[in-house]
């Protein structure tokens, strides 16, 4: 009697070049928010967003896990900084979306008469702008210092990176790496993301 076959699994497609490099290397440095499984259980890029855009590369060996050296090209340094812990991060994302808001009171003028929508008479300013504003304003007081604010703002707010930032401020990167998470420690306090650190 003949023994019936397997039915023949479906080959799984070339992955296009240079993208299984691409997601070894985000596997390694932890940057598996921009991955997903596809239908053949592989991991894959998340095409048609800007962190499958991005391009990482790896120096010395091409191994990060035994010293080799990742670098972003064009990167956010939120998400380029891999030592940043996710409430960081997000922290970070956070005080920038509420500058950015805040920056949208380019509205067209409106005539002194004009009601808005609470019914009050004059400013054409919407709301959501000026909230926008005062969120970021109490979250660059709860910042403290003026050296944390501005590393914060100009890495959050003005897309500087942390290079650009030593070479202006003559400090080393580490020393302005570390002044950028402690204040985005501060922020996710503010924010509610994480217990404020006792004092010791």
């Amino acid at each position: 009697m003949p023994s019936k076959s397997k039915a023949a699994r479906p080959q799984a497609p070339k992955l296009p070049k240079g993208e299984a490099e691409q997601v070894r290397i985000r596997r390694e440095v932890g940057h598996d928010f921009a991955l997903k499984d596809d239908e053949f259980g592989r991991k894959r890029l998340v095409s048609g967003t800007l962190e499958a855009r991005r391009v990482y590369e790896v120096s010395n060996d091409g191994h990060t896990s035994t010293g080799g050296i990742v670098r972003l090209r064009a990167i956010d340094a939120l998400l380029g900084i891999t030592s940043l812990s996710r409430q960081q991060r997000e922290a970070g994302l956070r005080y920038r979306l509420d500058f950015q808001s805040s920056q949208q009171a380019s509205a067209k003028p409106m005539r002194w008469s004009e009601r808005v929508d609470d019914g009050r008479l004059g400013g054409g300013v919407a709301d959501n702008v000026l909230d926008a504003g005062r969120a970021h304003a109490a979250a660059t007081k709860a910042l403290g210092h003026w050296e944390v604010a501005a590393v914060v703002q100009k890495v959050c707010c003005a897309d500087g990176s942390i290079k650009s930032l030593a070479k202006e401020t003559g400090e080393d990167r580490d020393v302005v790496t570390k002044l950028l998470k402690v204040g985005l420690d501060l922020l996710a306090v503010h924010y509610g993301m994480m217990l404020g650190k006792r004092p010791r």
